[in-house]
């Protein structure tokens, strides 16, 4: 039977946006939906690593559009927004996966660092969040919007507090706008990842050490072990599914 199972990872013809895309987990996440069809905006600060991602995604045959963002420059997301719709149409996929760590003591943080996370790992989600909504509520549009938090939002670490806020804030935002954008067909989600390969994680290991010997398997994720979770809330499959997180982090710590 051609319904069953309702699932499907055919984005074509829809548009995402991700930001945070030219490491990490936001270079796969750009990669898979790609991947399967999307017009990819794929947004970050590094200039060159955009040029070359959008030439790999463009040699595997995807459609892409580099955008050269700072997110914490509020004016700059909703010139961005505008730039997608334009240049690709309407942005039905938002992945909010640009993030800044920290590996501080509370007692040993700058002021403008501190202001720098906010707006980096919560103020440019909402606003990204609630722009795309904006726009897709006046084209009477479905949405998918993935908020990206972290497993430090439900566990105790020392010397990540400010981080953990921030990303425990993200969760919180999650259940909030989903439940004000629902009437609009926006469905609105989060991803908590634990520990991952990366070059956030490469710079917070350096600071802090292996942190591996406390987990009960001894390792950190690999980005492709976030394509299931990423492809479901931005499928199909997850259309009753809004303010929910999801985390992904291989008990690597107890809540």
């Amino acid at each position: 039977m051609a319904d069953i199972p309702n699932f499907s990872t055919d984005l074509t013809g829809q548009t995402a946006l991700v930001t945070g895309a030219t490491s990490g987990l936001g270079y796969r996440f750009a990669q898979v939906l790609a991947a399967c069809g999307a017009n990819v905006a794929i947004a970050g600060r590094r200039a060159e690593r955009l040029d070359a991602l959008a030439a790999e995604l463009r040699g595997n045959g995807g459609n892409v559009l580099p955008v050269p963002l700072d997110v914490t420059n509020t004016d700059a997301l909703f010139t961005a927004v505008g730039q997608v719709q334009n240049e690709l149409g309407p942005i039905q996929i938002l992945v909010n996966n640009a993030g800044k760590p920290d590996a501080q003591l509370a007692l040993n943080m700058d002021p403008a660092f501190v202001d720098e996370m906010v707006a980096t790992n919560l103020t440019s989600l909402f606003h990204l969040a609630s722009e795309v909504t904006r726009r897709l509520k006046e084209a009477k549009l479905p949405g998918r919007i993935v908020n990206i938090s972290s497993g430090a939002a439900f566990s105790a670490g020392v010397g990540t507090s400010w981080y953990a806020i921030t990303k425990t804030a993200v969760v919180r935002m999650t259940e909030m706008l989903a439940l004000e954008f629902a009437k609009y067909d926006v469905n609105v989600n989060c991803i908590a990842p634990g520990a991952f390969e990366s070059e956030m994680m490469d710079g917070m290991l350096e600071r802090m050490g292996d942190i591996t010997h406390g987990f009960p398997r001894k390792r950190l994720g690999k980005p492709s072990q976030l394509d299931g979770t990423l492809l479901y809330l931005v499928s199909p499959s997850s259309d009753f599914v809004t303010g929910a997180t999801i985390r992904v982090h291989d008990a690597q710590g107890a809540r």
